[in-house]
């Protein structure tokens, strides 16, 4: 089994639950599923959920390399160096990220509004970029845009090599072919 679930901001990747905190359990009542991978609790979008330990591993060990496309929205207009360094692989202290895929983007038009929504300062500009990474380290995400001097204000994960989040609302889940991956 595989499903796709579209995990809104600050559900917690687990499902065990803790007091005051909403965690997958909140959203997902199917036994035997764990997440293969996973997104901060201040991320969100697309998150896989799996009963099979090696389609689960297919998916969330980098060695398999499985494209994990996101959307950032940064603070401030992010330079062509800042992007041909996140292309390089950038430097954040105990390892150096693979090189990724990095491009500026228009804000996605089917984007769900963010609960609660971002920041918003009138005199500093924002700009969405879409990632494409084939590794999967700690907050990397956002510790790459850090890095190039262009803090993440919000980060979705909108596809897992051909699986989207498209047609799901934050909360919603559904089960696809694992040929669908």
């Amino acid at each position: 089994m595989l499903i796709a679930f579209n995990k809104p901001f600050g559900v917690i990747c687990k499902f065990r639950r803790e007091a005051g905190r909403r965690t997958l359990a909140d959203h997902i009542d199917v036994p035997n599923v764990y997440p293969a991978g996973r997104l901060d609790t201040d991320s969100e979008g697309l998150l896989l959920l799996t009963d099979d330990g090696a389609l689960q591993a297919r998916i969330a060990n980098p060695r398999h390399e499985l494209a994990k496309v996101y959307w950032a929205q940064v603070e401030g207009a992010p330079t062509d160096a800042a992007l041909a360094a996140i292309r390089k692989g950038v430097d954040l202290g105990e390892f150096v990220s693979k090189p990724a895929a990095a491009r500026l983007i228009d804000e996605p038009g089917d984007l769900w509004p963010r609960d609660p929504p971002i920041r918003y300062r009138a005199k500093i500009p924002t700009a969405w970029l879409e990632i494409t990474l084939r590794e999967g380290k700690n907050r990397q995400v956002r510790r790459m845009t850090a890095r190039v001097g262009f803090p993440t204000l919000r980060l979705v994960r909108a596809r897992t090599g051909r699986v989207s989040v498209d047609g799901l609302s934050p909360g919603q889940w559904r089960e696809i072919d694992a040929a669908a991956l």
